[in-house]
């Protein structure tokens, strides 16, 4: 595979112990342990975290993170346990974000993403899985679907970054922006506030939220972020056959719900349902009610 960017930790060695001081202080929070597994792609080496079942005929379920976020974020407070106790749960850490996998990344807009997924999936020893996509891990959900539809038994699209292109309100880029330009916990905190989450309806416990504005303030200041930002895939999104189903909060300010829902209903054939959730922002992907009704449309197949 032809890589296109790479980035990666200012300081490998220290910048990785302090991610997994971090994923031990959210295993503490929790109060599990995530299983750890690292694999060779053509992407280099990706780091997946496991939620085994003890249900030996349980399904399983792959999820693709956001930018700027870990696939761990998908668990704040618990929050996989919303889908029922039938799953085994890969939590895949896309490369090129910030976490434990290598930095190397494909041109965004070509099939690299799906490529690599379907190698992920495949040194997994996964045949067929439900797939989930928060943002730009929406992207990567939907170039797997269109590369092998065969491995997928229905995508689930949070908030994706795939649908529209990135939203150029003034609003959104001030608190896009902010925290870049001056990565502080008080201009990361605003940040959460306004975009990613929706008080008092959509918001973490008081530990939740310090772990990921840790997070946020060490991605912004320690890891050279040169991977692509997702786009608006338009026509591609005609040929997607997988059943789809999109989830979204009429509070997002990065990607706005009404045009999402539009050109979901216009583009993807496949589209079998939309739910809109109100007063929940960005980071649909922590509200527990996105989660239950995953797992209710997952419990018709």
């Amino acid at each position: 595979m032809e890589i296109k960017y790479h980035s990666g930790f200012k300081d490998p060695a220290q910048d990785k112990q302090w991610f997994e001081d971090w994923v031990n202080r959210l295993e503490k929070h929790n109060r599990k342990t995530y299983q750890r597994i690292d694999i060779a792609t053509s992407l280099g080496t990706t780091c997946v975290w496991c939620l085994p079942t003890e249900n030996t005929g349980a399904q399983t379920l792959v999820i693709f993170p956001g930018a700027r976020t870990s696939a761990l974020f998908w668990d704040f407070d618990n929050n996989l346990s919303n889908l029922g106790g039938n799953l085994l749960i890969y939590l895949v850490e896309t490369n090129g974000l910030p976490n434990l996998s290598d930095g190397d990344t494909p041109d965004i807009h070509a099939t690299g993403y799906g490529v690599w997924a379907a190698e992920v999936m495949n040194k997994l020893n996964i045949e067929k899985a439900y797939v989930a996509g928060a943002s730009f891990g929406g992207l990567v959900a939907m170039k797997l679907c269109l590369l092998h539809p065969e491995k997928v038994k229905a995508a689930f699209l949070l908030n994706p970054g795939c649908l529209q292109p990135f939203s150029l309100s003034i609003k959104n880029l001030y608190y896009n922006i902010l925290p870049i330009v001056s990565p502080t916990r008080k201009n990361v905190l605003k940040f959460l506030h306004a975009a990613v989450f929706c008080s008092p309806h959509h918001q973490l416990s008081a530990e939740a939220e310090s772990l990921i504005v840790d997070y946020e303030v060490f991605a912004l200041m320690r890891y050279r972020d040169n991977t692509q930002k997702p786009y608006y895939m338009n026509d591609e999104l005609s040929q997607v056959s997988v059943d789809t189903y999109l989830l979204v909060g009429d509070h997002d300010l990065l990607f706005p719900y009404e045009r999402s829902v539009a050109n979901a209903h216009a583009k993807i054939p496949s589209l079998k349902d939309v739910i809109v959730f109100n007063h929940v922002g960005h980071g649909i992907e922590t509200f527990p009610a996105a989660m239950r009704a995953m797992a209710q449309r997952m419990q018709s197949y």
